[in-house]
Protein backbone atom coordinates (compact mmCIF):
# COMPACT_ATOMS: atom_id res chain seq x y z
CA UNK A 1 0.00 0.00 0.00
CA UNK A 2 1.16 3.54 -0.68
CA UNK A 3 2.69 4.85 2.25
CA UNK A 4 0.57 7.59 4.18
CA UNK A 5 -2.45 6.65 2.01
CA UNK A 6 -5.67 5.99 4.49
CA UNK A 7 -6.83 2.71 4.65
CA UNK A 8 -10.41 1.88 4.83
CA UNK A 9 -12.09 -1.19 5.80
CA UNK A 10 -15.45 -2.81 4.44
CA UNK A 11 -17.33 -5.64 5.67
CA UNK A 12 -19.61 -7.40 3.24
CA UNK A 13 -17.97 -5.78 0.42
CA UNK A 14 -18.60 -7.99 -2.43
CA UNK A 15 -22.63 -6.83 -3.47
CA UNK A 16 -24.38 -4.31 -3.03
CA UNK A 17 -24.13 -1.12 -0.50
CA UNK A 18 -20.57 -3.14 0.34
CA UNK A 19 -19.57 -3.02 -2.82
CA UNK A 20 -20.29 0.23 -3.79
CA UNK A 21 -19.05 1.93 -0.77
CA UNK A 22 -15.49 0.14 -1.73
CA UNK A 23 -15.21 0.95 -5.34
CA UNK A 24 -15.79 4.42 -4.06
CA UNK A 25 -13.45 4.75 -1.66
CA UNK A 26 -10.62 3.26 -3.57
CA UNK A 27 -11.50 6.10 -6.65
CA UNK A 28 -11.08 8.75 -3.51
CA UNK A 29 -7.32 6.85 -3.17
CA UNK A 30 -8.46 4.98 -0.03
CA UNK A 31 -6.65 1.50 0.62
CA UNK A 32 -9.63 -0.54 0.74
CA UNK A 33 -9.54 -4.10 2.87
CA UNK A 34 -13.11 -5.34 1.06
CA UNK A 35 -14.24 -8.40 3.32
CA UNK A 36 -16.23 -10.70 2.28
CA UNK A 37 -17.04 -14.80 1.37
CA UNK A 38 -17.98 -14.58 -2.44
CA UNK A 39 -14.87 -16.08 -3.63
CA UNK A 40 -15.70 -15.02 -7.62
CA UNK A 41 -16.92 -11.52 -6.17
CA UNK A 42 -13.74 -11.04 -4.36
CA UNK A 43 -11.79 -11.94 -7.01
CA UNK A 44 -13.09 -9.91 -9.21
CA UNK A 45 -12.36 -6.72 -6.66
CA UNK A 46 -8.78 -7.79 -6.61
CA UNK A 47 -8.64 -6.45 -10.39
CA UNK A 48 -9.65 -2.78 -8.92
CA UNK A 49 -6.78 -0.36 -7.79
CA UNK A 50 -6.38 -0.07 -4.09
CA UNK A 51 -8.49 -2.72 -3.52
CA UNK A 52 -6.88 -5.77 -0.82
CA UNK A 53 -9.91 -8.28 -0.81
CA UNK A 54 -9.97 -10.40 2.16
CA UNK A 55 -11.83 -13.63 2.55
CA UNK A 56 -12.91 -14.42 6.23
CA UNK A 57 -15.78 -15.24 8.33
CA UNK A 58 -17.30 -12.12 10.61
CA UNK A 59 -18.56 -14.46 13.31
CA UNK A 60 -14.76 -15.57 13.74
CA UNK A 61 -12.80 -13.42 16.14
CA UNK A 62 -9.67 -15.42 16.09
CA UNK A 63 -9.56 -15.35 12.44
CA UNK A 64 -10.38 -11.45 12.35
CA UNK A 65 -7.81 -10.65 14.91
CA UNK A 66 -5.16 -12.81 12.87
CA UNK A 67 -6.24 -11.49 9.41
CA UNK A 68 -6.14 -7.40 10.29
CA UNK A 69 -3.05 -7.64 12.48
CA UNK A 70 -0.58 -4.76 12.06
CA UNK A 71 -3.37 -3.02 9.60
CA UNK A 72 -4.33 0.68 11.06
CA UNK A 73 -7.18 1.34 9.76
CA UNK A 74 -8.60 5.16 9.61
CA UNK A 75 -11.93 4.25 8.20
CA UNK A 76 -14.14 1.29 9.52
CA UNK A 77 -17.34 0.51 7.53
CA UNK A 78 -19.62 -2.06 9.23
CA UNK A 79 -21.75 -2.78 6.59
CA UNK A 80 -22.46 -6.67 6.33
CA UNK A 81 -25.72 -7.56 6.84
CA UNK A 82 -28.72 -10.55 6.81
CA UNK A 83 -31.80 -11.00 6.47
CA UNK A 84 -33.88 -13.83 8.21
CA UNK A 85 -37.02 -14.80 6.76
CA UNK A 86 -39.80 -12.20 6.15
CA UNK A 87 -42.41 -13.95 8.45
CA UNK A 88 -44.12 -13.65 11.82
CA UNK A 89 -42.04 -14.23 14.64
CA UNK A 90 -43.97 -17.39 15.64
CA UNK A 91 -42.53 -18.92 12.27
CA UNK A 92 -39.05 -18.15 12.91
CA UNK A 93 -36.78 -20.79 13.26
CA UNK A 94 -34.01 -20.37 16.62
CA UNK A 95 -30.69 -19.97 14.14
CA UNK A 96 -32.27 -17.73 11.57
CA UNK A 97 -32.96 -15.34 14.97
CA UNK A 98 -29.36 -16.41 16.26
CA UNK A 99 -27.17 -15.81 12.76
CA UNK A 100 -29.31 -12.38 12.19
CA UNK A 101 -27.96 -11.33 15.68
CA UNK A 102 -24.71 -12.58 15.17
CA UNK A 103 -24.17 -10.96 11.63
CA UNK A 104 -26.47 -7.62 12.31
CA UNK A 105 -25.06 -6.76 15.91
CA UNK A 106 -22.40 -8.90 17.67
CA UNK A 107 -19.76 -8.96 14.50
CA UNK A 108 -20.09 -4.90 13.96
CA UNK A 109 -19.40 -4.65 17.90
CA UNK A 110 -16.75 -7.33 18.01
CA UNK A 111 -15.23 -5.19 14.83
CA UNK A 112 -15.07 -2.16 16.09
CA UNK A 113 -13.69 -3.03 19.45
CA UNK A 114 -10.75 -4.19 17.42
CA UNK A 115 -10.00 -1.33 15.41
CA UNK A 116 -10.93 1.06 17.64
CA UNK A 117 -8.09 1.48 20.21
CA UNK A 118 -5.45 2.42 17.24
CA UNK A 119 -7.78 4.99 15.99
CA UNK A 120 -8.13 6.52 19.32
CA UNK A 121 -4.20 6.73 20.24
CA UNK A 122 -3.58 7.98 16.48
CA UNK A 123 -6.75 10.80 17.35
CA UNK A 124 -8.26 10.31 13.98
CA UNK A 125 -10.93 7.83 12.35
CA UNK A 126 -14.15 7.35 11.21
CA UNK A 127 -16.88 4.19 12.31
CA UNK A 128 -19.82 3.81 10.05
CA UNK A 129 -22.62 1.30 10.92
CA UNK A 130 -25.33 0.30 8.17
CA UNK A 131 -28.29 0.25 10.12
CA UNK A 132 -32.00 0.41 8.57
CA UNK A 133 -35.45 2.27 8.70
CA UNK A 134 -36.59 -1.08 9.83
CA UNK A 135 -34.38 0.02 13.43
CA UNK A 136 -36.68 3.41 13.60
CA UNK A 137 -39.88 1.94 13.77
CA UNK A 138 -41.51 -1.23 12.78
CA UNK A 139 -42.25 -3.03 9.93
CA UNK A 140 -44.82 -6.32 9.82
CA UNK A 141 -42.56 -9.24 9.79
CA UNK A 142 -39.60 -7.83 10.30
CA UNK A 143 -39.10 -8.26 14.12
CA UNK A 144 -36.22 -9.64 14.68
CA UNK A 145 -34.32 -7.98 11.99
CA UNK A 146 -35.85 -4.42 13.06
CA UNK A 147 -34.93 -4.93 16.80
CA UNK A 148 -30.96 -6.49 15.47
CA UNK A 149 -31.01 -2.97 13.78
CA UNK A 150 -32.26 -0.43 16.39
CA UNK A 151 -29.81 -2.14 19.07
CA UNK A 152 -27.12 -1.11 16.61
CA UNK A 153 -28.26 2.19 16.41
CA UNK A 154 -28.73 2.56 19.58
CA UNK A 155 -24.83 1.06 20.13
CA UNK A 156 -23.54 3.75 17.54
CA UNK A 157 -25.30 6.48 18.97
CA UNK A 158 -23.82 5.39 22.82
CA UNK A 159 -20.61 5.38 21.48
CA UNK A 160 -20.15 8.38 19.88
CA UNK A 161 -20.72 9.58 23.49
CA UNK A 162 -17.90 7.33 24.62
CA UNK A 163 -15.52 8.71 22.18
CA UNK A 164 -16.32 12.40 22.56
CA UNK A 165 -12.95 14.15 22.85
CA UNK A 166 -11.02 11.63 20.96
CA UNK A 167 -11.29 13.23 17.44
CA UNK A 168 -12.73 10.12 16.50
CA UNK A 169 -16.32 10.09 14.53
CA UNK A 170 -19.33 7.62 14.48
CA UNK A 171 -22.00 7.67 11.61
CA UNK A 172 -25.09 5.50 11.28
CA UNK A 173 -26.44 5.13 7.91
CA UNK A 174 -30.14 4.52 8.02
CA UNK A 175 -31.36 3.12 4.45
CA UNK A 176 -34.69 2.52 3.75
CA UNK A 177 -35.07 0.89 0.54
CA UNK A 178 -32.16 -0.05 -1.28
CA UNK A 179 -32.10 -2.11 -4.82
CA UNK A 180 -29.59 -4.73 -3.35
CA UNK A 181 -29.63 -8.41 -2.87
CA UNK A 182 -30.33 -8.37 0.52
CA UNK A 183 -33.86 -10.10 0.15
CA UNK A 184 -32.08 -12.36 -2.57
CA UNK A 185 -32.65 -15.85 -0.39
CA UNK A 186 -35.72 -14.66 1.92
CA UNK A 187 -38.13 -13.69 -1.24
CA UNK A 188 -38.92 -15.24 -5.21
CA UNK A 189 -37.98 -12.98 -8.16
CA UNK A 190 -41.53 -12.10 -8.56
CA UNK A 191 -41.87 -10.53 -5.24
CA UNK A 192 -38.68 -8.90 -5.91
CA UNK A 193 -39.73 -7.55 -8.99
CA UNK A 194 -43.34 -6.05 -7.71
CA UNK A 195 -41.01 -4.81 -4.82
CA UNK A 196 -39.27 -2.41 -7.43
CA UNK A 197 -41.51 -2.07 -9.83
CA UNK A 198 -43.83 0.46 -8.28
CA UNK A 199 -41.35 3.13 -7.25
CA UNK A 200 -38.08 4.35 -7.45
CA UNK A 201 -35.18 2.67 -5.18
CA UNK A 202 -32.38 4.59 -4.20
CA UNK A 203 -29.66 2.65 -5.58
CA UNK A 204 -26.10 1.47 -3.71
CA UNK A 205 -24.10 4.06 -5.40
CA UNK A 206 -26.14 6.62 -4.07
CA UNK A 207 -25.33 5.67 -0.54
CA UNK A 208 -21.77 5.37 -1.49
CA UNK A 209 -22.17 9.35 -2.61
CA UNK A 210 -23.51 10.30 0.89
CA UNK A 211 -20.77 8.48 2.73
CA UNK A 212 -17.99 10.09 0.76
CA UNK A 213 -19.78 13.15 1.42
CA UNK A 214 -19.35 12.55 5.36
CA UNK A 215 -16.39 11.63 5.49
CA UNK A 216 -14.99 14.23 3.56
CA UNK A 217 -16.53 17.25 6.05
CA UNK A 218 -14.17 19.03 8.31
CA UNK A 219 -12.49 17.26 11.50
CA UNK A 220 -14.17 19.09 13.29
CA UNK A 221 -18.03 17.86 11.93
CA UNK A 222 -19.24 14.75 13.07
CA UNK A 223 -22.74 13.91 11.00
CA UNK A 224 -23.85 11.21 13.74
CA UNK A 225 -26.74 9.83 11.23
CA UNK A 226 -28.05 10.31 7.99
CA UNK A 227 -31.18 8.54 6.76
CA UNK A 228 -31.45 7.91 2.94
CA UNK A 229 -34.79 6.94 1.31
CA UNK A 230 -37.03 6.24 -2.18
CA UNK A 231 -38.56 9.46 -2.47
CA UNK A 232 -41.71 8.21 -2.84
CA UNK A 233 -41.12 5.91 0.64
CA UNK A 234 -43.37 7.18 3.78
CA UNK A 235 -41.20 7.54 6.97
CA UNK A 236 -43.42 5.91 9.06
CA UNK A 237 -43.90 2.23 8.86
CA UNK A 238 -42.12 2.20 5.54
CA UNK A 239 -45.59 2.35 2.75
CA UNK A 240 -44.76 3.81 -0.44
CA UNK A 241 -46.61 5.89 -3.33
CA UNK A 242 -46.60 4.59 -6.36
CA UNK A 243 -44.55 6.21 -9.21
CA UNK A 244 -48.04 7.40 -11.08
CA UNK A 245 -50.36 7.75 -7.94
Amino acid sequence: MVQNRKTALVTGATSGIGEAITLALATAGYAVIALGRNAAALEKLQTVTGVQPLAVDLTSRAELETALKGQEIDVLVNNAGIMPPVTGFDQMEQADIDACFEINLNAPIALTRMILPGMIARRSGHVFFTGSTAGQGPFPNMAVYGASKAAISSFAAALRCDLAGSDVRVTEIVAGRVETSLYKDVLNETTRAQMYSAFDAVQPEDVATMLMSVLTMPAHVDVTRFDILPTAQFVGGGGFAKKDG
